[in-house]
């Protein structure tokens, strides 16, 4: 399976065994898709401060599928929300849209409220490794990992994802702009019977409601073409060759990102709204998509600690709506830079599939009238 993972403190940027940094290609506005809302100075959850984001990408092999020997279409992402150098938990909360997919973890994500673990075995090593125990002597971590499965494309079951994988992608981890498309858990992923992958964008509030970012990152495998819909137009009516599923029985995992100070019972009512970017897009969450997201807040550092009484800045309710906003819009547009980002791809048993052709996306735009440039 494509493993996408989500850490405390950390994240990377990694291709096919060495450093890469993302490539100079056209994102959704650069093709004249019209998004509403102010993104950031990347338009990615990087805009967030703090956090982090890196990718190893491992592809090789080709013709049919031999399990163990590939071919290998597969990856790692991880997500660090204060970057690799800091142990400080942040405040958290998940939502299962529908639940054919897993991501582990949240079990005590519910209870605590805090996420604080890191990806089983090989990160845990990696953490071990990486820093001693915080001021109280607490080493203890609790893995949140979330896969997206990519058989279609990969060996999944070849288990080729290794323990220096996952070293590397944390080590090289950095802010910044984030490479999306066919690299690290989105290297194998189809969306909407396009190639799919790794997304990212960003909204910032205005002054006035506080200048908040909110930043959303996907790893998008799911939906059938016949639904898709880009700024409201039904692009997948209108590009109908080439489809590979016949049911929606991909996932997708969303990563929703934030400075504003929320707690916990607040994230998971943002978290929530991602669900409504996705159908904006046109997915329905069929039976067999796992469509699970979880968000986080890069406030109120120091939360955590184990002793005293701890001062909060929490949000008032009555201001989460543009919060709520900026989530939907946000993850709206992460799904559609996955799939402009994502290139043709050739994996297991010979199986092709396509990029979202950007001059037929730009075709159907304008003859709704919805191209902006």
């Amino acid at each position: 399976m494509m493993r996408f993972r989500l850490l405390p403190f950390l994240t990377t940027l990694l291709c096919a065994g060495h450093l890469a940094f993302p490539q100079a290609k056209p994102r959704a506005r650069d093709l004249g898709v019209p998004f509403d809302g102010t993104p950031g100075p990347n338009n990615a959850i990087t805009d967030v401060r703090g956090v982090e984001v890196g990718h190893t990408t491992l592809i090789s092999g080709s013709g049919k599928l031999i399990v163990g020997e590939g071919p290998v279409r597969t990856g790692v992402t991880a997500v660090l929300p204060r970057g690799k150098d800091s142990l400080d938990p942040v405040f958290g909360a998940w939502f299962t849209l529908n639940g054919n997919g897993e991501m582990t973890g949240t079990t005590w994500l519910e209870e605590s409220g805090f996420l604080e673990g890191v990806v089983r075995d090989a990160v845990i090593a990696w953490r071990i490794k990486k820093a001693p125990p915080d001021a109280d002597g607490y080493d203890w971590s609790l893995p949140v990992v979330a896969e997206t499965a990519d058989d279609d494309l990969n060996d999944m079951n070849g288990f080729h994802v290794k323990p220096e994988h996952a070293f590397h992608a944390l080590d090289t981890a950095h802010g910044g702009p984030v490479e999306e498309g066919n690299v690290g858990g989105g290297t194998g992923m189809i969306c909407n019977e396009f190639k799919g992958g790794i997304g990212t964008s960003s909204r910032v509030l205005p002054a006035k409601l506080g200048g908040y970012t909110v930043g959303v990152l996907v790893q998008c495998n799911y939906g059938r073409r016949s639904q898709l819909r880009i700024a409201g137009v039904p692009v997948g009516q209108e590009i109908t060759d080439h489809t590979v599923r016949d049911e929606d029985i991909g996932s997708i995992i969303i990563v929703v990102a934030t400075d504003a100070p929320l707690i916990p019972t607040q994230l998971k009512r943002v978290v929530r709204r991602a669900a409504l970017g996705l159908g904006r897009d046109g997915s329905f969450s069929g039976d067999g998509s796992g469509d699970i997201f979880i968000a986080f807040s890069t406030a109120n550092p120091g939360a955590a600690g184990s002793k005293g009484v701890h001062d909060l800045k929490m949000l008032a309710n009555e201001q989460l709506n543009p919060i709520f906003l900026a989530t939907v819009q946000a993850t709206e547009e992460a799904v559609i830079n996955a799939m402009v980002a994502a290139e043709t791809m050739t994996g297991a048993n010979d199986l092709t599939v396509i990029a979202l052709p950007h001059d037929r996306l730009r075709e159907v735009l304008k003859k709704y009238n919805r191209l902006a440039k």
